[in-house]
């Protein structure tokens, strides 16, 4: 027996840590949630058919309670008009109607208690669904860290530096002699005497855009006196820009 239980206790242990290795913690707990979220409509519908069944009875209830009413008005007029054999069978009715009211109250009001606890129910379910998807995310993140960490502890070991350190320094000097050419040729690029003409005749077309913008002020009376050199600079613009008022005549 000792002998048995020995054999029985490795084969459980082997079988352990073989579903160790095979089982895998994110589709485990992924399955979990998916398997209490798809709870969550039977819960609901179960949830629902205690509200209808509240419902019915309230509606119920609300014609008996009608219906008594309506008896005993039919009951004082029966008694008034002096026929009493129709005042006795309208108050068997009312009798009747009196106990199904008051069964039917009854039936109600445990309904009514019932629908409540089945709102309660659900609503900490849903609240505990939240929390624990919550927790299973957070230890989803974590199997995934450790996973990155032991993928990354995996390559560390294997990774030996010297190996690789001449193809770095190969790289490194290659792109080191691109980006001198590269800098070099945009230097020259940026030196050159076309490029220095096209910055001058911009300049050149700025102040003449200057000048005739000026001068529209002087001539729509937006500009004071202005200084000597505005003015010298209005005078010359005149003469090249004629007046929008005078084309316009």
């Amino acid at each position: 027996m000792g002998l048995w239980m020995r054999l029985k206790r490795i084969f459980f242990a082997g079988t352990g840590a073989a579903l160790d290795k095979v089982e895998n913690p994110e589709m485990v707990l992924q399955q979990t949630i998916r398997d209490m979220r798809d709870r969550v409509p039977e819960l609901n519908n179960s949830v629902a058919q205690v509200m209808a069944t509240e419902r019915l009875l309230g509606k119920n209830k609300e014609r008996l309670s009608g219906q008594v009413v309506d008896l005993d008005s039919k009951i004082k007029a029966s008694v008034k008009m002096g026929r009493d054999d129709i005042a006795t069978a309208y108050i068997g009715q009312l009798q009747q109607a009196q106990v199904d009211l008051e069964r039917t109250s009854l039936q109600l009001e445990h309904a009514t208690n019932a629908s409540q606890q089945a709102l309660k129910a659900r609503d900490n379910y849903v609240l505990n669904m939240q929390k624990r998807t919550a927790e299973a995310m957070q230890l989803i993140s974590a199997s995934k860290q450790a996973k990155l960490q032991e993928q990354l502890a995996q390559t560390m070991e294997t990774f030996n530096i010297g190996d690789d350190a001449s193809t770095f320094n190969e790289m490194r000097e290659k792109i080191d002699r691109r980006v001198a050419a590269a800098e070099a040729k945009l230097q020259l690029g940026s030196s050159s005497v076309d490029t220095q003409m096209q910055d001058i005749e911009r300049e050149a077309m700025d102040l003449q855009l200057q000048d005739k913008l000026l001068a529209y002020k002087q001539q729509m009376g937006l500009l004071g006196n202005g200084s000597e050199t505005g003015s010298k600079q209005i005078s010359a613009s005149s003469e090249t820009v004629k007046d929008p008022f005078e084309q316009e005549n």
